[in-house]
């Protein structure tokens, strides 16, 4: 649950921080999958591209989680968030959803949903 708990900081911090950005990728299995709206792709490889693009398309961002909790009759976790930020171009934005998560018997992240309520966040994602 360790992993699970620090993961938002670290995506954050990531924005500026070298240090965070590796510690973020040290959370997750080499194989992760992870899905964003409904678009699933794998690999530790694409999973750092992809927080690579949200920080080049965002000046800044901030994440808020309520905590992780296991998800009955299942080996998942979830958790409700809310972001703020403020986009490259200089417009603002909020954004709600939840994020669904597997840990490895390792204690690795290895699967990572993401789900927004707002299900065009994440249209530059499906190319």
């Amino acid at each position: 649950m360790e992993n699970l708990n620090r993961y938002f900081d670290l995506f954050d911090q990531s924005r500026t921080s070298e240090q965070a950005f590796e510690e973020l990728v040290g959370l997750f299995s080499e194989d992760i999958v992870f899905v964003l709206n409904g678009h699933e792709k794998q690999g530790i490889e694409n999973w750092k591209l992809f927080v690579k693009m949200v920080f080049k398309e965002n000046a800044d961002i901030k994440h808020m989680f309520e905590g992780w909790k296991a998800v009955e009759g299942t080996d998942k976790f979830e958790t409700p968030w809310a972001v703020c930020g403020k986009r490259a171009s200089g417009s603002v934005f909020t954004q709600t959803g939840k994020d669904i998560a597997k840990l490895n018997e390792n204690g690795k992240i290895s699967y990572l949903e993401n789900v927004p309520d707002d299900t065009n966040m994440f249209d530059t994602y499906k190319n």
